[in-house]
């Protein structure tokens, strides 16, 4: 009865990163130009892979979904980010958090399932290379990405739900840069315990269970390589597999800090600092390593360049 006398929310105020008006405007400088590069680099890795047939392979096809997935989830956060960044009253409407939330939590959970896909393809393709057309057929591929696509959705559904359910009361003051899951819980005018455990269970099946993946597939690719008695045939093999476990080691490692030991977890500060990390950096990192230590995406950038280039000069002449 006590709580139902309060009187609810209709809207939450971000309290951002600063507020001192300057630093807002340095900062939106220098987001927006990052977020720009994210979209047109992973625009262009996705747009490469279409382009060069020698490119339409599993591994290029799920990071064309990795792509995808890291320009969805950078525009979840970054845009309404930029405009708090200029914004006086840095408001957003409780049924805009619950989306923001639902769909930078399904975007997270796709990329962490995707990326466990793309280690069981490395798995394939260094343990058992005269077999991995056979394995990695388009039907397989197909189901494996829907399956990514599916999954985070229904947990971020799941999570939502549950904390929205939540009674904020006159609570509305969040500090983070984006209406992101701790935070909102931390809102709560009731013991919210059971909340957190959920967000731990919930961790656990959709961060845990895929990273115990990449991990048993690594030690399978790790106990292959060592096998080979070549060092040019283990470094080509190593290889294949450096840019993506680059790729794992960051995204996985700074969610299983944020998310497993929520009690016992990182500051306010570090949990804003990690979620710019996530929505501003990983994107764009994704692209710039898939691109710059891969070979044959090297190559067919020069290829592409070298095309666009003698288009370009015939026109001229």
């Amino acid at each position: 009865m006590e709580i139902d006398n309060q009187t609810w929310v209709r809207e939450f105020i971000l309290l951002g990163l600063s507020s001192d008006w300057c630093t807002q405007v340095s900062l939106f400088s220098l987001f927006l130009v990052t977020y720009l590069m994210t979209v047109l680099g992973n625009c262009l890795i996705v747009l490469l892979i279409r382009l060069d047939s020698r490119l339409h392979t599993p591994m290029y096809f799920f990071l064309t979904n990795l792509s995808l997935v890291d320009v969805s989830y950078a525009t979840s956060i970054v845009p309404q980010l930029l405009a708090h960044f200029l914004a006086e009253h840095k408001a957003i409407l409780f049924q805009s958090c619950a989306a923001q939330l639902f769909f930078s939590l399904a975007f997270c959970g796709i990329e962490f399932v995707l990326l466990a896909v793309m280690a069981y393809d490395r798995y394939v393709a260094v343990c058992d290379p005269l077999r991995y057309s056979a394995i990695m057929h388009g039907g397989l591929c197909a189901r494996l990405a829907v399956t990514s696509w599916v999954s985070g959705p229904i947990n971020s559904l799941v999570q939502t739900t549950i904390t929205f359910q939540l009674p904020m009361c006159t609570n509305k003051f969040i500090d983070h840069i984006s209406c992101e899951l701790l935070a909102v819980v931390r809102l709560a005018c009731v013991d919210t315990s059971s909340n957190e455990a959920a967000i731990m269970v919930s961790s656990i099946v959709l961060l845990m269970t895929p990273f115990c993946l990449v991990l048993l597939s690594y030690i399978w690719i790790i106990s292959t390589i060592l096998k080979i008695h070549s060092r040019e045939g283990r470094k080509k093999a190593f290889h294949t597999c450096a840019s993506h476990l680059t790729v794992v080691a960051l995204c996985y490692g700074m969610a299983i800090f944020t998310y497993i030991q929520p009690h016992s977890g990182p500051s306010v500060l570090q949990e804003k600092l990690i979620s710019v990390f996530y929505a501003i950096v990983m994107p764009l990192l994704n692209p710039m390593i898939y691109s710059l230590r891969n070979k044959e995406v090297m190559g067919s950038w020069y290829k592409l360049l070298e095309k666009f280039s003698g288009l370009t000069s015939k026109l001229a002449t």
